[in-house]
């Protein structure tokens, strides 16, 4: 196997324990419009960009906003969970140590936006691991789409099949196997993945960030 070279890491779900304020934020923001969460809005949005999910919201509950009112509503519900409540999942620091110690470079791609991300990283002791951040409003396309990790490889210098994708949502690995990307699924227990399409839909699954662990020691 190719020496790996950079692993990119999506936050929410996956290296942060952060799935729930995304729940409570829709509970709470539809319920101010005098709307019940539909059962499959999250599975409607998972893979949608941030302005991709403020426009999709707008057109389902005719809300008269524009994406920018809505993704400011939503991130100012957010910013203090994020600042404050947010923690890291089990195992993160060890990892992204680790991975300094080996010397493979460490970025992040994400839906989330720098606004509630860094305070979040800096608070958890963990922003100054990662060399790079990009975010899916810098590409044309969601995470079904292979672009924001092909952008995120670029920014680490290293080509995809020389990067590990760290994802905990099927359309994300899926698109990332896709763009010839080493995919591990981090299984987060909020998404009611079926297991054997979850396993099917990376390349290696782990059930906590740091069994990634021995895994990489294995592809040395």
């Amino acid at each position: 196997m190719m020496k790996i070279k950079g692993a990119i890491f999506d936050l929410d779900g996956t290296i942060l324990d952060s799935v729930w304020v995304w729940r409570k934020v829709d509970i709470d923001f539809l319920g101010k419009y005098g709307f019940e969460v539909p059962a499959d809005y999250s599975d409607k949005i998972m893979a949608m960009g941030f302005h991709q999910v403020a426009e999709y919201t707008i057109e389902r509950f005719g809300l008269s906003k524009t994406a920018e009112e809505v993704m400011a509503e939503w991130n100012q519900m957010a910013m203090d969970m994020y600042a404050t409540q947010v923690k890291l999942r089990p195992g993160t620091k060890e990892l992204l140590q680790f991975l300094k110690e080996k010397g493979i470079s460490a970025g992040v791609a994400t839906s989330n936006c720098a606004l509630l991300y860094e305070p979040c990283l800096r608070n958890n002791g963990i922003y100054e691991y990662f060399h790079s951040f990009t975010e899916t409003g810098e590409v044309a396309r969601g995470k079904d789409f292979p672009d924001i990790y092909i952008r995120a490889a670029g920014k680490l210098g290293c080509r995809p099949e020389e990067c590990i994708v760290f994802e905990d949502i099927i359309p994300a690995l899926q698109s990332a196997h896709k763009g010839g990307f080493i995919t591990v699924g981090v299984r987060e227990k909020l998404w009611q993945h079926e297991d054997m399409l979850f396993v099917e839909s990376c390349d290696y699954s782990i059930d906590e960030i740091h069994d990634a662990i021995p895994l990489i020691n294995e592809m040395e």
